[in-house]
């Protein structure tokens, strides 16, 4: 990991940008759910409590009304207004007072518990019962911490106007109890220090705190209620703090409706009635209990997800680093290594790249500007009979932008007449003027231009196609009206006249070399002839006392048994034979002067290496030797004979060599298979060949591409790893060359149809 750390590291800083972004925003997504739970849970809970105070403070106000009932009953005030005879006592009237009030303790849970005090009497008087001692009802219901003294003076001999007395522990008939106290004197008037009468409501805390139970049994902690002076009313739940501590703390705020106070939610609700305060400690987990559901939710989605987002971002900064890392390899290897690739292997790249796309660029730029003299090049190469082959032909044609599209065609030379013997340099400008102007009219007529200077005053056109789409051979009274119309537009525009010589129609590529030789054949005879306009070599048959065996034709035709090309071998041969056998009239002497040269031609190629080496070197020698010319055709037939073996020797040393090759090929790979560097430009370099050479001589001689041999030898390697059973999967991916064990398990199935790990199970089993 080390040598492409830089760009590892940066390929998976962006991973983790592009994770931290939607990340961010999945916070504040969460953020603001948790803030808007949390204050829904708050005003759920304050809710909750107002009820609760709205519920408490109709209960009281019933309580209120009770007396104020009371007050106006006229039984009471009767009662109530009497004066005390001794020892006698309205019995009837406490009788009517004790069914009248008997109804309202069994309709209200607040008045279950109530007495009243007639100080006339000294009697009290309570739902169902009467006691005419006021110490008699003491004895049964009592405040823990009051005397009857201080009972009696404190509640019964006191003026209360709707005075609610705090919580206060109280023995109800032996039961201990906490009750809050309500009192009121009648009449409703009363100001001094006694009244008449006396109304006590006694409320037991649970009475009241029944009514608070909606905050606590949903949440637990504490509820309570005070006076405004702090004195408690009623409490409800565990860990109550102490109001007066409370209130005395800086960082608490009495006025505020909801705060956090330590672990807990106080809610504070004042009432205006009474002056009352409502106070409700909710713990904060059980507030943010469906918050906290959420957190942890969130979380626990939001780490697997970033925990997952990390491993594809490792695995696809590994995955996508690795090409460039290659990239930069091959790039260090061609250009070698630059200081900045330590720093920043993308500037690196970037300037290898520009430099050579520049190259480049050059380079384009001077092909097109050499293209003229490419094709003109070309056509050289294929008149002179350079090329031997099809596929180099058409490789030269590719490269030259160039080709013959028909397949068929005629070769003609045109010799601009007037200035033969003549060689000065204005001579030669006029001539090439002259060339220039016949080619420039050759296109605007003929609308192609597979033309080439031969000499100062020849040109040599090949007719053949225009198109590759075409593919239609272009035929003699076409060719014979374009060059009419030629020679009156040279002679009309610019005075300039011509010989037009054309061999026989070629077949193939290969065989326009030979056209071109029959047509200089026709130009001499033209020449010699004086004739004028357009000449076919058809037309003429030389009577010459010399043969014809140029030296182009003979190193053509050593160039073709050189190359091991036994067709164009025999085509060269024939083409010789027919041109000193049926177009001319050779004597005796010139037949065996040519067959001496023919034999001469192949005594020079014995000398080559690949003869000379070769087992048939005596043999072949031999049969050359004893070549009689006698029978022109037994004499041609040897020839064929003998050159189609030299041509097969050639063949046979040409596979030997590519045997070799491809054996070098493979012994590479089998020592270098498990780099996973490995190209076929490594491939190339260590055989010291072209890459496109080897990689299709390879498919040639084996059937199969470099690319899936080279499958094939990791993948046999791989099956030899997992049944020694010692390695991992992902440990043998590694030691065959692969870069990640998915591309392995991938390959390994195509190739074999299972998973590596299905395998190991069916080699294990």
């Amino acid at each position: 990991m080390k040598k492409f750390s830089s760009v590892f590291r940066r390929f998976l800083v962006s991973y983790i940008v592009i994770l931290i972004i939607p990340s961010i925003a999945g916070f504040l997504s969460y953020h603001t759910s948790i803030s808007v739970t949390e204050k829904l849970s708050i005003e759920n809970s304050v809710m909750q409590l107002q009820k609760s105070k709205e519920l408490l403070e109709r209960r009281m106000a019933e309580v209120e009304g009770f007396t104020r009932q009371l007050a106006i009953n006229p039984d009471l005030n009767v009662l109530m207004n009497e004066k005390s005879s001794g020892e006698q006592t309205n019995v009837y009237g406490i009788w009517r007072i004790l069914r009248s009030v008997l109804t309202f303790g069994q309709t209200n849970d607040f008045l279950q518990q109530f007495y009243i005090y007639l100080g006339n009497y000294n009697v009290i008087l309570t739902p169902g019962s009467a006691y005419v001692r006021p110490e008699h009802f003491y004895e049964s219901f009592r405040y823990e911490d009051q005397s009857l003294a201080e009972w009696r003076q404190s509640i019964l001999g006191q003026t209360h106007r709707s005075e609610i007395m705090p919580l206060r522990q109280y023995n109800n008939r032996g039961t201990l109890t906490s009750v809050v106290t309500y009192m009121q004197s009648f009449p409703l008037d009363s100001f001094s220090g006694s009244s008449p009468a006396v109304v006590v409501v006694t409320i037991d805390e649970k009475t009241i705190t029944n009514l608070l139970t909606g905050i606590t049994d949903k949440y637990g902690g504490w509820t309570q209620i005070s006076d405004a002076s702090g004195r408690t009313i009623a409490s409800l739940g565990n860990g109550v703090p102490d109001m007066q501590a409370l209130a005395k703390d800086a960082g608490f705020d009495a006025d505020k409706t909801s705060q956090f106070y330590k672990d807990d939610l106080v809610i504070t609700i004042h009432s205006d009635t009474n002056g009352w305060v409502y106070r409700s400690g909710i713990p904060r987990h059980a507030l943010l209990e469906y918050a906290n559901q959420i957190k942890f939710i969130t979380w626990t989605i939001t780490g697997i997800a970033i925990a997952v987002g990390l491993f594809v971002g490792l695995m696809l900064a590994y995955r996508n680093s690795m090409p460039i890392h290659r990239l930069v390899s091959v790039v260090k290897e061609q250009f070698g290594k630059d200081e900045t690739t330590e720093r920043n292997e993308y500037d690196f790249l970037h300037g290898n790249i520009a430099e050579m796309i520049r190259s480049s660029n050059q380079l384009e730029s001077e092909l097109r500007r050499q293209l003229p003299l490419i094709r003109d090049a070309f056509l050289k190469r294929l008149l002179s009979g350079e090329l031997q082959t099809r596929e180099e032909i058409f490789a030269a044609a590719s490269q030259a932008n160039t080709g013959i599209y028909g397949h068929s065609g005629f070769v003609c030379i045109l010799q601009v007449q007037g200035y033969t013997g003549m060689d000065s340099v204005e001579v030669l400008n006029e001539l090439h003027a002259a060339r220039l102007l016949l080619k420039q009219a050759l296109l605007d007529i003929a609308g192609f231009t597979l033309t080439t200077d031969w000499g100062s005053d020849r040109i040599v056109i090949v007719f053949a196609s225009k198109e590759a789409e075409t593919g239609n051979a272009i035929g003699r009274g076409e060719i014979s009206s374009l060059l009419d119309q030629l020679s009156r537009h040279a002679f009309a525009e610019y005075r300039i006249t011509f010989i037009a010589a054309l061999g026989e129609a070629f077949a193939s590529e290969t065989e326009v070399s030979a056209s071109y030789e029959q047509a200089k054949q026709t130009m001499d005879h033209a020449l010699h002839a004086d004739r004028k306009g357009i000449v076919w070599f058809e037309e003429t048959r030389l009577e010459s006392a010399t043969y014809y065996y140029p030296l182009e034709m003979e190193l053509r035709l050593i160039g073709t048994i050189r190359a091991g090309e036994l067709e164009e071998t025999r085509r060269i041969v024939r083409t010789v034979m027919s041109l000193n056998t049926e177009q001319r009239e050779l004597s005796v002497e010139m037949w065996q002067q040519l067959a001496g040269e023919l034999k001469g031609t192949l005594l020079k190629l014995l000398d080559q290496k690949s003869f000379t080496e070769s087992g048939m070197f005596e043999q072949l020698k031999d049969r050359i030797i004893a070549l009689h010319a006698s029978d022109k055709r037994s004499f041609q037939a040897e020839i064929e004979d003998i050159t189609g073996v030299m041509c097969s020797i050639v063949v046979s040393r040409k596979n030997d060599g590519h045997i070799r090759i491809i054996e070098a090929i493979k012994t590479y790979i089998s020592g270098h298979y498990s780099d996973s560097d490995l190209t076929l430009y490594r491939v190339a370099e260590a055989v010291e060949r072209p890459e496109k050479y080897i990689s299709q001589l390879f498919k040639e001689v084996t059937g199969s591409n470099l690319s899936d041999y080279l499958e094939q030898v990791r993948m046999e390697n791989a099956i030899a790893l997992l049944c020694e059973n010692r390695y991992t999967v992902d440990e043998i991916s590694s030691r065959v060359g692969y870069n990640s064990s998915h591309s392995f398990r991938r390959a390994f199935k195509r190739v074999t149809g299972v998973s590596p790990s299905s395998y190991r199970q069916t080699v294990e089993g």
